[in-house]
C-alpha cells in the first residue's frame, strides 16, 4: 500500500525558503527507512518439516509454499530427470487423474503448481482445507503415469529442438558449461539425448530420494490464525516419513587465467549475442552481498547504469545492455550481456570491457552512489507489501542459517556503503581480465575483429570446443559436383527423374497442441501444402505452374513475386533438379562446420531477391539445412530448415525428421508419419 506524505508548513518559512529551491536538481535521497519486517511465527513438526506461518487478513486468501531445500546434484546423462520428475506430480495422483485433479482445482477458483523443488498451492481461505488436501494428496500419493510421463518427455524434447535456434538459450547453455564445467550441477544442460535416456523410473527415484520432510519449509502466508495453521499441518504433514539424503560436493568453479573469445559461430545470424561471464566466490548473507548490488546498480542494473547509458544511450548499438552480480549459497556469478549488429559486435565488447576496466580503477560520483541506494532501498521497501515476501525473508533465514536480523539491517547495510566499498568491491568481483567473452554470432563478419580481445575458441550448442574447418573446396570442385553427389546420396539421378508424385504426412507438437502437415507435389510444377493443429486447417499454400495461393484461416494472403519464385521451386520434387530450368542462379560458396560436421554451402538467388544457403554434408553428401533470408521492417531475417533421419522410400533417401520454421525464431521439428511416391494425386488439389 502507498503511502501519501503531508508536509504544512507555516506561510512565512514556505516564503523565506522558495528562492533558495534549486528546483534544476533531484532531491537527493533520505536516510534508509527503518525496515519494518511482519512476523513470521514457526514451529517445526516431530518429522523435521518446519513451517512458518505470516498472518495477512486484508484479503480473504491463503497460500501455501513447500519449498525442498536439497543440495545441487549432478543427472550426468539423464539431465533433466529432476524437472520432468516435478511436473509430473501435477499430472495425477493414484486416486485421482489429472482431468479430476484440474476439474477439483478450477472448482475452487485455487491455484495448484509443481516442480522438482516443492508444490505451490493457494485459494480463497474459506476453502483452505480443501485445496491442502489436494495438495498433499499430490505430494503424498503422485500417480507416475507412463502416458503423461510420455507427453511430457516428447514436449520437452520439443522445446529443445526449437532452442536451437535461439541465441539467449545458446549463450546461456555455452556461458553455463564454461563458468562451472559439465562436472559441476551448474554447468549440466539439459539436452534431447539426455531427455532420450530417461525413464518413468527415472522420475520415480528422484522423487523417493529428494522428497523428505526434514529439507522441507512449509510457507503459509494470508487469512489464518497460526493456531488453525497448526492444526491443519499437524493433520495433514505428521505421517510424512523422513529420511537420509546424501547431499553431493563439488569443487569451487575457477574464472579463466586470461580473457578469451568463445565464439559460437551461426552463419544465419544478423545479431551477435554477446554474454560477458565468470564464477565468483560471492555467497548469500556475507557483508559483500550489500556492496557488490550497490556496485551492479551502478555498472548495469537498469536503464540509468553505465552500460545501457554506454551501449544504448550513446553508441545505439543495442536495446538494452545489462549485467547481473549474483551471490549464491555455492557459487555467484558475474554476467554483462546485450545483443547488437553484427557489424558493431567488436566494437560493443570493448565498450562493455572499457566499463568494466573503468569501475575497477576509478571511483564512482557520488551522485551514482545516491541513486544507486535509492533505487534498491525503494524495491526492496516496495518488495515488503507482498506478504509472500515475509514468508520468503524467514524461509531464507532458516535454510541459510542467517543473522535473526539480517534483513531488518539490510538497507542500513546498504545505506552504509561508501564509494570506497565500491571500488573494492569491483577489484574483487568485476574482472574483464578473467572473462568468458561468449559471442554467438555470424563469424565470417565478426572473427577477425574480435581476434584483439584474445584467442578465438570456437563451441557449439552445447559448449563443446572444436577446431573450426580448414577444409577447402578441391580443385575443379563445382557445385554439379556438390549436387551429383548429394543426388547419388539419395539414390541416384535416374531414379530421381523417374519421380512423379509425393505425398508426405508430418506430426509435430507445438505447445502441446498436435500439428499435422501435409505435402503434396506432382510433376511438373504442382504444389500442396496444409498446415491443420487439432484438425483444424489453419494455413495452405498452392503452386500450379504460374498459378500461385496462399490462405491463412480460410482466407487469402497476398503473397509477392518473390514468394511466388520461391513456391515454384519448392514445387519440385527435387528441387535441385530443377534450378536451370526455373533460373534460380546457383554458386559454390565454400565449406563451413554445421553443428560438428563440415559441410559445403551452395549459394541461392531466387528472383524477386530472395537468398537461401543449401548445406551438403561433405562426408555423406546428404543435404543437412536449408536457410533462407528476407528482408523485412526490421532487416533481415533468416529461416531453416534442418533435415535429418534419412531413411530409404522405395530406393530413394527422404528425410523423417525435419525441423519447419513456424515463424522467425521459432521452429518445431516434424516427424513423417507417411511417406508416398508415383501414387495418383489428382491435378484439383493443387487447384
Amino acid at each position: 500500500m502507498k503511502k501519501i506524505l503531508s508536509l504544512i508548513a507555516a506561510v512565512l518559512i514556505t516564503l523565506s525558503t522558495f528562492a533558495q529551491i534549486d528546483r534544476s536538481k533531484a532531491p537527493a535521497p533520505g536516510a534508509a527507512p527503518e525496515i519494518k519486517i511482519g512476523t513470521a511465527k514457526s514451529f517445526e513438526l516431530k518429522n523435521g518439516l518446519k513451517v512458518f506461518v505470516v498472518e495477512n487478513p486484508k484479503l480473504p486468501r491463503v497460500s501455501f509454499s513447500l519449498r525442498l531445500d536439497n543440495d545441487p546434484f549432478l543427472e550426468k546423462d539423464k539431465v533433466g530427470y529432476a524437472d520432468i520428475a516435478g511436473q509430473l506430480l501435477r499430472r495425477g495422483t493414484t486416486s485421482k487423474s489429472k482431468a479430476e485433479l484440474d476439474e477439483e482445482i478450477d472448482f475452487i477458483g485455487a491455484f495448484l503448481n509443481t516442480s522438482s523443488n516443492g508444490v505451490f498451492a493457494s485459494s480463497l481461505s474459506k476453502h483452505k482445507e480443501k485445496v491442502l488436501s489436494l495438495m498433499t494428496d499430490i505430494l503424498f500419493n503422485p500417480a507416475f503415469d507412463q502416458t503423461e510421463f510420455d507427453k511430457i518427455k516428447k514436449q520437452t524434447i520439443s522445446e529443445l529442438a526449437n532452442q536451437k535456434d535461439d541465441p539467449d538459450a545458446i549463450g546461456g547453455n555455452v556461458t553455463d558449461v564454461l563458468n562451472y564445467g559439465d562436472n559441476h550441477p551448474y554447468g549440466e544442460l539439459t539436452t534431447e539425448k539426455t531427455v532420450e535416456n530417461i525413464t518413468l523410473q527415472d522420475t520415480k527415484d528422484f522423487y523417493n530420494r529428494f522428497f523428505k520432510p526434514n529439507v522441507a519449509y512449509l510457507a503459509i502466508v494470508g487469512d489464518v490464525k497460526f493456531s488453525d495453521a497448526k492444526k491443519l499441518v499437524k493433520k495433514y504433514f505428521s505421517k510424512w516419513e523422513k529420511g537420509s539424503i546424501k547431499q553431493e560436493k563439488f569443487n569451487a568453479p575457477k574464472a579463466p587465467a586470461k580473457s578469451y573469445i568463445a565464439l559460437v559461430d551461426r552463419p544465419n545470424s544478423v545479431q551477435s549475442l554477446i554474454n560477458i561471464s565468470y564464477p565468483i566466490d560471492l555467497k548469500t548473507g556475507t557483508p559483500d552481498v550489500a556492496k557488490a548490488r550497490v556496485l551492479n546498480q551502478i555498472l548495469g542494473a537498469g536503464a540509468s547504469a553505465r552500460l545501457f547509458t554506454n551501449l544504448r544511450e550513446d553508441k545505439g548499438f543495442t536495446y538494452g545492455a545489462y549485467s547481473n552480480l549474483s551471490d549464491d549459497e555455492l557459487v555467484g556469478d558475474f554476467v554483462a550481456s546485450a545483443s547488437v549488429r553484427n557489424e558493431v559486435t567488436d566494437s560493443a565488447v570493448y565498450e562493455f570491457l572499457l566499463e568494466m576496466n573503468k569501475i575497477v580503477n576509478e571511483e564512482v560520483s557520488m551522485e551514482e552512489l545516491k541513486d544507486a541506494k535509492a533505487a534498491i532501498i525503494g524495491r526492496f521497501s516496495r518488495s515488503l507489501e507482498n506478504p509472500q515476501t515475509i514468508a520468503r525473508l524467514a524461509l531464507n533465514k532458516a535454510r541459510l542459517n542467517l543473522p535473526p536480523d539480517y534483513y531488518k539491517n539490510y538497507l542500513k547495510a546498504i545505506e552504509a556503503v561508501t564509494i570506497q566499498d565500491v571500488k573494492a568491491a569491483a577489484k574483487k568481483y568485476i574482472r574483464p581480465e578473467n572473462a568468458n567473452i561468449v559471442v554467438v554470432g555470424k563469424g565470417s563478419e565478426i572473427v577477425d575483429k574480435l581476434k584483439k580481445f584474445g584467442e578465438v575458441k570456437y563451441f557449439d550448442n552445447y559448449g563443446n570446443n572444436y577446431e573450426p574447418s580448414k577444409a577447402k573446396i578441391p580443385a575443379g570442385f563445382t557445385v554439379q559436383n556438390v549436387f551429383n553427389k548429394y543426388f547419388d546420396a539419395i539414390g541416384g539421378r535416374q531414379k530421381l527423374e523417374s519421380l512423379k508424385t509425393l505425398r508426405v504426412e508430418m506430426n509435430a507438437n507445438v505447445q502441446g497442441q498436435a500439428l499435422n502437415i501435409v505435402q503434396m507435389k506432382k510433376q511438373p510444377g504442382k504444389l500442396a501444402i496444409s498446415i491443420a493443429i487439432a484438425g483444424n486447417t489453419m494455413f495452405e499454400q498452392k503452386a500450379n505452374g504460374d498459378k500461385v495461393s496462399v490462405k491463412q484461416l480460410g482466407n487469402t494472403v497476398p503473397i509477392d513475386e518473390a514468394g511466388k519464385f520461391a513456391l515454384k521451386v519448392e514445387a519440385n520434387i527435387i528441387p535441385e533438379l530443377g534450378y536451370d530450368e526455373i533460373g534460380v542462379s546457383v554458386k559454390l560458396a565454400g565449406i563451413e562446420n554445421l553443428e560438428g560436421q563440415d559441410a559445403y554451402v551452395v549459394e541461392l538467388a531466387y528472383q524477386g531477391g530472395i537468398k537461401v544457403k543449401n548445406y551438403y554434408s561433405t562426408d555423406t553428401g546428404l543435404k543437412l539445412r536449408e536457410t533462407t533470408f528476407v528482408q523485412s521492417p526490421q532487416g533481415e531475417i533468416s529461416q531453416a530448415r534442418d533435415f535429418s533421419d534419412y531413411k530409404a522410400i522405395d530406393g530413394i533417401k527422404f528425410p523423417h525428421t525435419i525441423k519447419v520454421p513456424l515463424q522467425p525464431g521459432f521452429s518445431v521439428p516434424a516427424k513423417v508419419t507417411s511417406l508416398k511416391l508415383n501414387g495418383d494425386i489428382a491435378d484439383n488439389q493443387f487447384e
